[in-house]
């Protein structure tokens, strides 16, 4: 398994892949042919839920859908994994978040974190896109993880765990491109002349976004790849002070 550092979280709410029940319930969600086929016989889209979460203000029950348009609110020791169309979610415990509405009601356009964190996986697509409190994220095809640390003024956490990312903090802008984890920390206000500034790879592992990657019938840039390398958030770490201080603008 991968190493990992735990910023605020614990190691049972990240080795959730490893549990029996979550292994044996996604391999029943790949058996019985994934999103289609659960659209398609109004079947639940949620592939397990483990403790009590809210689905817009009224306790969800795994056999309900997730639809675009819904708010989500996990409880203490909860974990939610579900799949809307080619995209696919892992909410923490503690969290709030909604899912709108992109070109069809199976089609997630904008995931709005308000507090908590996610790990998700999308496949290509135009027009999706990630809005926490302090961050706005422009997503393609590409794994992620979001966090909100409320516990630190609102500090908001992201890592393009791979793909491609237009991202948004304040007048802050950069595009990130990862093959292997590039992650960020977006202030509320300019830490040292700017908004967005290089993290280290927190609060998630490889295994979670392969995990997620497989209930959509994708694979990560390292599984295509056959190898994981040096993760690209140590290369920006690197990267000469000026740089670092001021993240690069996308070109127009």
């Amino acid at each position: 398994m991968t190493q990992h550092s735990l910023q605020g979280r614990t190691e049972k709410e990240i080795l959730w892949f490893q549990r029996r029940d979550t292994l044996k319930a996604a391999a029943a969600w790949v058996a019985m042919g994934g999103f289609g086929a659960a659209a398609a016989q109004q079947r639940s889209n949620i592939v397990q839920l483990t403790g009590d979460a809210l689905l817009n203000g009224q306790r969800l029950d795994p056999q309900q859908t997730i639809l675009t348009g819904d708010q989500i609110q996990t409880g203490p020791g909860a974990s939610l994994i579900f799949v809307i169309g080619n995209s696919s979610f892992q909410v923490r415990q503690n969290s709030m978040l909604t899912v709108e509405r992109g070109s069809s009601i199976n089609t997630v356009s904008l995931l709005r974190l308000l507090t908590g964190a996610v790990a998700s996986v999308w496949g290509k697509g135009s027009n999706r896109t990630i809005v926490m409190p302090t961050l706005t994220a422009g997503i393609r095809g590409t794994g992620v993880y979001s966090e909100v640390f409320a516990d630190q003024g609102g500090r908001n956490y992201f890592c393009n765990c791979y793909g491609t990312v237009d991202m948004k903090s304040g007048g802050d802008t950069t595009v990130s491109q990862a093959q292997y984890h590039q992650s960020f920390w977006a202030d509320p206000s300019a830490a040292r002349g700017a908004r967005l500034s290089p993290a280290n790879a927190i609060n998630h592992t490889d295994e979670e976004l392969e995990f997620l990657a497989g209930l959509i019938e994708q694979r990560t840039a390292w599984q295509i790849a056959g190898k994981k390398g040096i993760k690209d958030g140590r290369g920006y770490m690197e990267a000469p002070p000026a740089q670092q201080r001021q993240p690069e603008t996308p070109a127009r």
